[in-house]
């Protein structure tokens, strides 16, 4: 590869996809050094679902829904639970709220990107109040889309040569001369061939460090308990491994709350998996019942999600037995059963109207059937008897005993006996809540018992914690910039995306309001561009 480029961009996610793509658009001759194989092009967020947080979108408004920066800010403060010295976190939530709309909003809809018509309400709140209003849009095409999109639109520049991307190359070391950043080097890990490029600028974009097992375990949120569960599933990039937080620190960078992720309560194992403890998270059924490792149902407050899931993650983490299991029949299934990611959504990853439509009114029958015949975790059976010697054939370290799945079915079962108004079940009434809503409304079952003989087979579901986002990073500003131990800007290094903490080492605190993911990519990335060439 020639010498001579302006900046470098380590990783080619959506983040760096982004990143190079504006500094070409502004006159930059660019390397992008990814780790992963040509094909891969465009990382964990060409696998995503695609769900993008905004506020007072237009689509929010063709929807009737009212929502203004002040009342997202709130809510955002709420769920991050920050703390006295996270100044730049504080700063990069409020600029990404304030911003949403003419930053991400707008631009990505200029290049070609759509939104579905209904508007998603996620992660509302339970004993702390989260979203008020919907505010997750998903992307018409999923993230497979939204990266595809900047992808063909840096094709140009790639073939003109305006643009070199350098594959399978791992980049270790972030490299200075004279005090200043002078490019990277690292190793091409299929040859073992080791590189150097030069530049003065240098992007790190290369996500977190949730594709790890280790680290995950190395900084777990105590708030979950001191120990980390025996089984975490990987719903991360295999290469989010911290490699470039560790080259940051080497520079001076600071990086900050390593110990806050955003990891989902129901994981399961990867029906054909690409990568070591491949998981796909699913999106919980809200009629399922949710039971620990002994089949005992949640409680006195049981699970449901929709509503907090770092909550979710802190409750199943109390049991001695860190995994879970979801109980349902064929009919709820059909109608709830979904996974995050463009590749169990092919209706709406193609953007097919007609077979999203089919899946709404008729059930998901294909990813049912390719779940309960291709995933170790997904068993059924016509009694419950049969169901519990199933789920005890996967030798688990907890048996099932018969006798508690037995007590939750009929319990839950009896409250829909009784009239709508004598009813005494926290399940029912957040799901009577939920159904309020339309988006949710045609996603959820409506007074649906277990042991339904028109509803069977039973499924039950054994639920992992799988690891998904590190919500802490490489400390910046508001210009995406490198800051070290004393908060002073390391010139000429940046830090974009999941690197970052999605902005400032840590913009969501605790928890996130979803959606914020990507957006954060695309924010951070366009105001490191507009740092570089504001800087020329």
């Amino acid at each position: 590869m020639s010498e001579g480029y302006d900046a470098i961009v380590v990783g080619a996610g959506i983040a760096g996809l982004v990143t190079a793509l504006e500094l070409v658009e502004g006159g930059k001759k660019i390397l992008i050094l990814d780790r992963d194989k040509k094909e891969n092009l465009g990382g964990l967020a060409k696998e995503s679902f695609g769900g993008m947080f905004f506020v007072d979108s237009p689509v929010q408004r063709k929807g009737k829904i009212r929502d203004n920066p002040e009342l997202a800010y709130s809510d955002w403060l709420q769920f991050a639970e920050f703390g006295e010295q996270d100044h730049w976190p504080r700063q990069w939530a409020k600029t990404y709220i304030e911003r949403s709309i003419p930053d991400i909003y707008e631009v990505i809809t200029k290049r070609g990107i759509d939104f579905f018509p209904v508007v998603n309400w996620v992660e509302r709140g339970l004993y702390i109040p989260g979203n008020s209003v919907p505010r997750f849009h998903l992307v018409w095409g999923t993230g497979y889309e939204l990266a595809n999109v900047h992808i063909r639109q840096l094709q140009p520049f790639i073939d003109g040569g305006q643009v070199t991307i350098g594959f399978g190359a791992c980049v270790q070391e972030v490299l200075t001369s004279g005090g200043y950043i002078s490019g990277v080097a690292g190793e091409y890990e299929a040859e073992g061939k080791a590189f150097e490029f030069g530049a003065d600028t240098v992007i790190l974009a290369a996500g977190g460090i949730n594709g790890s097992d280790d680290a995950v375990r190395q900084h777990w949120q105590s708030d979950w308990g001191a120990a980390p569960p025996a089984v975490i599933l990987n719903g991360s990039h295999k290469y989010a491994d911290g490699t470039l937080h560790a080259a940051a620190t080497a520079v001076g960078g600071s990086v900050t709350h390593l110990d806050k992720m955003w990891n989902y309560a129901a994981g399961v194992h990867h029906p054909r998996p690409r990568k070591p403890r491949h998981g796909l998270s699913l999106v919980p059924s809200k009629t399922a019942l949710w039971l620990d490792a002994e089949g005992k149902r949640f409680g006195p407050e049981p699970l449901v999600s929709g509503f907090d899931t770092w909550d979710l993650v802190r409750r199943i983490c109390q049991q001695d037995h860190k995994y879970s299991w979801a109980v349902l029949n064929r009919k709820i299934a059909l109608k709830e059963l979904a996974i995050s990611g463009a590749e169990f959504n092919p209706a709406v990853r193609d953007k097919k109207k007609i077979a999203f439509l089919k899946t709404i009114l008729f059930g998901n029958k294909a990813l049912l059937q390719d779940m309960t015949t291709n995933c170790i975790d997904f068993v059924t059976a016509g009694s419950v008897e049969q169901l519990v010697e199933k789920m005890n054939a996967l030798e688990n370290p907890m048996p099932v005993r018969e006798e508690n799945i037995q007590k939750a079915i009929r319990d839950y079962d009896a409250q829909l006996d009784r009239p709508r108004a004598q009813r005494n079940d926290d399940q029912l009434r957040r799901i009577q809540h939920l159904r309020q809503y339309r988006g949710d409304k045609v996603r959820t079952v409506k007074e649906q018992k277990i042991l339904d003989p028109e509803a069977m087979p039973l499924i039950a579901i054994r639920q992992f914690v799988i690891s998904r986002k590190s919500l802490g990073g490489i400390q910046t500003d508001l210009q995406s910039r490198v800051l070290d131990e004393k908060g002073e800007v390391i010139s000429g290094l940046y830090a974009v995306g999941e690197a970052a903490g999605f902005g400032g080492g840590g913009m969501h605190g605790k928890r996130a309001l979803e959606g914020t993911f990507l957006g954060g990519c695309v924010l951070t990335a366009r105001y490191a561009v507009k740092s570089v060439l504001e800087g020329e």
